[in-house]
């Protein structure tokens, strides 16, 4: 019987661990059987099993493709059977995927988003009228109330105005374009939702002035 134990440190590298080492070993006799029909008839054994183990999968798409997949894999693609799928190489699973083209946003001020920048390239490119002015003066609210919420001091609306036509390229110039100025800082920060903070009863015992216990 001491003969028969196996010491992990003599056996083969687990290729996928999540299916332990007894499939492992299926795997690997399957390789070892000469007899075409034989052969392909254990894999299909083993992929059968390998479905077992994973039932919450059944229903996902490719699953049989992901299986048949992995059974080439942890046979070190070695096994040499009919599959449904094309077998996978070696090669291929070491490519390295395509670098994804992130798009790059480097706003000059950040504070404002770049919905806002979206929203001064669509608004600057409208006909003048009514309609650009009261688009730009929301556009020009929005920069207000997002620049209080960077910077909770109160900001001249000249700034937002400088900051406007910056962003557009010089094609939107609020000072010339709007009859009527900005909401003021304080409705900004109230229509934020923000609420009315109440300060804690410090007195002694929280009492009222009628001298009654609070509780």
């Amino acid at each position: 019987m001491t003969n028969a134990l196996e010491y992990n440190s003599e056996r083969s590298k687990l290729i996928i661990p999540e299916y332990g080492r007894h499939l492992q070993k299926m795997v690997e006799h399957a390789v070892s059987i000469e007899d075409d029909d034989e052969r392909n008839k254990v894999a299909n054994s083993i992929i059968a099993v390998m479905g077992n183990m994973n039932p919450h999968l059944r229903d996902v798409p490719d699953f049989q493709h992901k299986l048949w997949d992995q059974l080439f894999i942890i046979s070190d693609f070695k096994l040499n059977v009919d599959s449904p799928f094309p077998k996978p190489t070696r090669e291929m699973l070491a490519e390295r995927p395509d670098m994804l083209q992130y798009p790059e946003n480097n706003p000059k001020y950040r504070f404002y988003g770049n919905n806002i920048k979206r929203m001064i390239d669509a608004a600057k490119d409208y006909e003048e009228g009514e309609f650009k002015e009261a688009l730009v003066l929301t556009i020009a609210n929005h920069m207000k109330k997002s620049y209080l919420n960077w910077n909770r001091d109160s900001v001249d609306d000249d700034v937002i105005f400088e900051h406007l036509k910056d962003l557009s390229n010089g094609k939107i110039n609020p000072k010339n374009l709007l009859d009527e100025d900005l909401s003021q800082a304080s409705e900004l920060i109230r229509g934020s939702g923000g609420k009315k903070k109440y300060t804690k009863n410090t007195k002694k015992g929280g009492r009222s002035k009628g001298g009654r216990k609070r509780y």
